[in-house]
């Protein structure tokens, strides 16, 4: 029997075992909150999947220009921003512009970019926050000082400054993907350090140590597994906030370029109409919060029901 068997895995590896991951669902499940939100989001990432296809349901794209919408000063004919069969939401005012295609088209522009920006924070600072507790010493002190610089950053400053001084060649999507998670990752690398901090003075991390196993062999067998479930839940609320920057970058018009169809652009130009076309504003803005508070309660769902102290409740 080897010391690492005779000594035993602690309570925070439960969650890499079949019995643990069925506690969590049954947990979630139990949830009807983060339930509703996990049909949200899977309906979410369907329609971003399938864009063509589901915009298509109408014959229409968010890039065909309807002038026979408009009426003479640009705005929408008919009333609701001109809602009719052929248009289920409206028009666009000024091009005509099928409201629903750029609505459907525009989910997948914000959620790939919020998921991409998310996976590149995470990534950075569960290696960054997990590297410091391994190695320690002035790595340890040089990465905690980076950490706290970076959070006291006005990073949406320097978001608004890049994005106007950048070379048109490099893809906007990339750009903002690359700015909000190279900006994101400060946060999960403190929460990441601290646990693998607590994680390190466990019996079997020490027992490992003792028996030879190196600083990536111990991140691999023993950190990473046990912060599993930090690292769904962080990565789940972070999510959201992500894609609420992308629109705050496309409202600001430093997102994707047009006619690339984005929410946050979407709700920036139709400000400007509130007061002829207040229906313009309406879907948009109702996609961008629904789909950011399904992610919400899916990550507090998932916090609940990965937390032995709240006992999966």
């Amino acid at each position: 029997m080897s010391v690492l068997t005779a000594l035993g895995r602690e309570p925070e590896s439960v969650e890499t075992t079949a019995t643990g991951r069925s506690a969590v669902w049954a947990a979630l499940r139990r949830d009807k909150a983060a339930m509703c939100g996990l049909v949200l989001v899977t309906l979410a990432m369907a329609v971003a999947a399938f864009a063509p296809w589901i915009a298509g349901i109408n014959n229409d794209d968010p890039f065909t220009y309807h002038s026979d919408a408009l009426a003479g000063d640009g705005s929408p004919r008919g009333s609701f921003g001109g809602a009719s069969g052929q248009h289920w939401f409206g028009v666009e005012p000024l091009t005509g512009r099928d409201l629903y295609a750029i609505v459907v088209y525009g989910a997948r522009t914000s959620i790939l970019v919020g998921l991409s920006a998310t996976i590149l924070a995470v990534s950075i600072g569960v290696l960054v926050g997990s590297s410091a507790a391994l190695f320690g010493g002035w790595y340890d002190r040089v990465i905690s000082r980076a950490t706290d610089v970076l959070l006291g950053f006005p990073s949406l400053i320097f978001m608004i400054a890049l994005g106007a001084f950048a070379p048109r060649a490099i893809p906007r999507s990339v750009l903002i993907v690359a700015v909000i998670g190279l900006f994101g990752w400060p946060g999960i690398a403190r929460v990441i350090r601290s646990q693998s901090l607590s994680l390190m003075q466990r019996n079997y991390v020490s027992a490992s140590r003792a028996m030879g196993a190196g600083p990536w062999h111990v991140l691999r067998k023993h950190l990473l597994p046990n912060l599993a479930g930090t690292i769904i839940v962080f990565a789940t609320i972070t999510i959201p906030a992500n894609i609420g920057a992308e629109a705050a970058l496309s409202f600001l018009g430093l997102g994707v370029p047009p006619p690339t169809p984005a929410w946050g652009r979407t709700i920036g130009t139709a400000v400007a109409w509130i007061a002829t076309d207040p229906w313009y504003l309406l879907a948009p803005a109702c996609a961008l919060f629904l789909v950011t508070f399904a992610f919400i309660l899916l990550g507090d769902g998932l916090r609940d029901a990965l937390d032995p102290r709240l006992g999966g409740s």
